[in-house]
């Protein structure tokens, strides 16, 4: 259903917004979309052209309410398959509580926060140098690194008194200089990093259409070949953009972190002991890890 000004978007009964909104809303330096309460207002790049959208919940749909300009049936049809990947709301989640409810680690995190879905990273390019930015260093800082990024390279917008960004293309990333970033605080390999995934993105070397024909292996494989891109950045990105269900990054802290305290461990576990936990939870890793990491945030 829609009017000129908004499209109503259908969610599954088990969909929670507010808790996708706990995730979103997990740093304040967050430049990619601002929250007003139980509203996300974003900015994206419809057919090269800006749109702003006001994003809310009511019963059994994401109402996504466009404050100028109008919504035409190509337009329409964007949004919405941009909020479907956002949301992960084409998934059927009835095997995943099935799974949870009779597991030791996952029961009592999943009861708590039935309803969350995975929160997407639609675009490639945004995925991969995010988990690039954020290697080896503190959510704060790479939150802090991510706002320097977009606010220096990135394209915006504003609307009442507030500037909204969208996050920076990767033609003009591609054409940088690694001192361009150094001058950002990355340091000169993360520079390289991100100014060689850019260039791959742009010359077709890799793309998403191509990757979500492969199979779990063969999709890790693939990134993997992106200098930069290791095992944790390889199935984090699967996990956040290409929603491949067996994504597991197992070397990640905040995982360690979640398991420690839920399985009331002594010490952190290993990557190992993680790896062989997380193979009993099959096409259902990647949800897995992702309650795991909503978990810590309470």
């Amino acid at each position: 259903m829609s009017s000129d000004h908004y499209l109503s978007i259908p969610t599954p009964t088990d969909f929670s917004f507010k808790e996708c909104l706990v995730y979103l809303n997990r740093s304040s330096q967050e430049v990619l979309h601002k929250a007003e309460g139980e509203l996300i207002i974003k900015l994206l790049n419809v057919n090269q052209s800006f749109v702003l959208i006001k994003i809310r919940s009511k019963e059994n749909a994401i109402i996504a309410e466009l404050p100028f300009g109008k919504v035409n049936k190509e337009t329409g049809d964007l949004i919405t398959k941009y909020i479907h990947e956002w949301f992960d709301l084409n998934k059927d989640m009835t095997d995943f509580y099935a799974m949870a409810q009779n597991d030791p680690v996952l029961t009592n995190i999943v009861s708590r926060h039935r309803g969350l879905r995975i929160v997407g990273i639609p675009d490639l390019f945004e995925a991969l140098t995010w988990a690039v930015i954020g290697q080896q260093i503190n959510l704060t800082f790479a939150y802090t690194l991510k706002k320097r990024f977009v606010e220096h390279f990135g394209k915006s917008f504003e609307y009442d008194g507030q500037l909204y960004w969208l996050y920076p293309d990767c033609h003009q990333i591609a054409s940088l200089d690694v001192s361009h970033l150094k001058k950002l605080q990355f340091t000169t390999r993360k520079a390289e990093y991100v100014i060689g995934i850019a260039k791959s993105i742009v010359s077709r070397a890799i793309t998403k259409e191509a990757l979500l024909q492969m199979d779990y292996e063969g999709m890790k494989n693939s990134l993997m070949k992106l200098r930069g891109v290791g095992a944790w950045t390889a199935d984090y990105v699967m996990l956040r953009c290409l929603l491949q269900p067996q994504a597991f990054p197992s070397a990640d802290i905040g995982i360690h972190h979640a398991l420690r305290k839920h399985l009331e461990l002594d010490q952190k576990p290993t990557t190992n002991y993680v790896e062989e936990l997380s193979k009993k939870w099959g096409d259902w890793r990647a949800y897995a890890a992702f309650y795991l990491w909503r978990s810590q945030l309470e």
